[in-house]
């Protein structure tokens, strides 16, 4: 595994290290209603997860910008998550405020459901690593990114390609 820093401080993360070909792990996180939101809940469509350590910083907001642009091009049969350790009422402003409309805005704040299962929570910081995951329409992990400085930017051109590529399949 990719060792990962927070501003070049080495940082430790929870859980086990995804990648292509392994079966996604169902997890738990809360919609800006605090109602439950799992994996199982967008089952039959490819779903990218973008993965923030906080929403209202520069670089995690460009990348919420980004996958929200981008999703309005996809059609229905993609989800696109936005996954932070937020309050979920956090997250509701800055959706309100930032328009964002096509992707879900999740919080994983409640209990690390989703850090641990895909091992992105970071445990000196009780945040989640900066990570992108695109799981296809049968649970399978199609693409893993664990950005080794989580102050850094995601391969979104590779993360995008990904999509489109389960997307030909169809």
């Amino acid at each position: 595994m990719t060792s990962i820093t927070f501003k070049n401080n080495p940082v430790t993360l929870v859980g086990k290290h995804l990648k292509a070909g392994d079966k996604a792990p169902n997890f738990t996180v809360l919609a800006n209603d605090l109602q439950p939101v799992t994996l199982n809940d967008s089952k039959g469509k490819i779903r990218l997860v973008s993965v923030v350590p906080s929403i209202d910083t520069g670089v995690c907001s460009k990348q919420t910008h980004r996958f929200n642009e981008e999703a309005g091009k996809f059609g229905d049969d993609v989800e696109v998550m936005t996954i932070s350790v937020d309050l979920p009422f956090a997250q509701a402003r800055y959706r309100s405020t930032e328009e964002i409309g096509n992707i879900h805005i999740l919080s994983d704040h409640r209990d690390l459901s989703f850090g641990e299962a895909y091992g992105v929570a970071i445990q000196e910081l009780r945040l989640l690593s900066r990570s992108i995951f695109v799981i296809d329409k049968d649970d399978k992990i199609a693409y893993s990114e664990y950005v080794s400085e989580v102050t850094d930017h995601p391969d979104y051109q590779e993360a995008l390609d990904a999509v489109e590529k389960l997307k030909a399949k169809v």
